[in-house]
């Protein structure tokens, strides 16, 4: 049972709050979570208000007044500026702000900025490339959001036999933990002679450990992956733990539609 620690709202509450922002969306704008990550922190019971919890996404709240405190951490009543980078994740961090479970990208990028960035996205722990952190909102739905037709490449290494049903097997729909996945662009770069090859998958959606899942239904075993390309963001000469601001241009692209960007290009 939820523990009783909200009090009733008198008429002039009730009108402030119906003035207010959606709890879940103020989380999501100043960069804390994904509104759907909001969401379930907020049902679960890991944000207050006023020192009163809140489990209902859809409250309403005004930020500039209101004590918001998400996990006990509280939340500036000031807007942050908006920013958003580019990020090589060295292999064996975390895409979380939660420390619990080991060191996180944002462990690695505290450091460096006053304003709270988390991961736009994820990457597995075991696997490196190109992260996007942001503290912008509306970035972060835009780049979860099939509608915006954002795609990723990564370059696997790979080892076992190479045959081309195998090939086949990752170009089809396969079933990925119960879900039928959409096909994936498979191209071979190299085809070594001691078994171990070079595979680039382009993915339009991204499943928990999609590609070493894929890998594994075609006898592969993954032994190196490295995400190279954001949209149009490509990794280039970029090291690992070395990152980039985006400028305003490169956002505004990125929270473009796919259908609205393919025809600015070619306007």
């Amino acid at each position: 049972m939820k523990p009783d620690n909200t009090t009733p709202r008198t008429a002039p509450q009730r009108a402030r709050a119906a003035a207010g922002e959606r709890l879940q969306n103020v989380l999501s704008h100043r960069g804390i979570a994904s509104r759907r990550h909001a969401a379930e922190w907020i049902a679960a019971g890991a944000v207050t208000v006023n020192g009163h919890t809140v489990y209902e996404p859809g409250a309403r709240v005004q930020p500039e007044r209101d004590e918001i405190c998400v996990r006990g951490e509280r939340l500036p009543k000031q807007t942050e500026r908006s920013r958003t980078i580019l990020l090589y994740k060295p292999r064996g961090l975390i895409c979380s702000a939660d420390s619990t479970r080991g060191e996180t990208v944002c462990d690695l990028m505290r450091p460096h900025f006053s304003e709270r960035l988390v991961p736009v996205g994820r990457l597995d722990k075991e696997s490196e490339g190109l992260l996007l952190m942001s503290n912008d909102g509306e970035l972060t739905h835009c780049m979860t959001h099939p509608r915006f037709g954002h795609t990723k490449t990564y370059i696997a290494r790979v080892a076992g036999r190479m045959e081309e049903s195998k090939i086949e097997t990752l170009r089809s729909r396969l079933d990925i933990d119960g879900y039928v996945i959409q096909p994936v662009q498979v191209e071979v770069l190299k085809v070594g002679r001691d078994h171990t090859h070079r595979l680039a998958f382009t993915l339009a959606e991204g499943r928990n450990r999609q590609i070493r899942k894929m890998c594994s239904l075609a006898h592969f075993v993954v032994l190196s992956l490295t995400r190279v390309r954001i949209a149009f963001l490509k990794i280039g000469n970029m090291q690992p733990g070395e990152w980039r601001e985006l400028s305003d241009s490169e956002v505004r692209a990125l929270k473009r539609p796919l259908s609205e960007a393919a025809a600015s290009r070619h306007a």
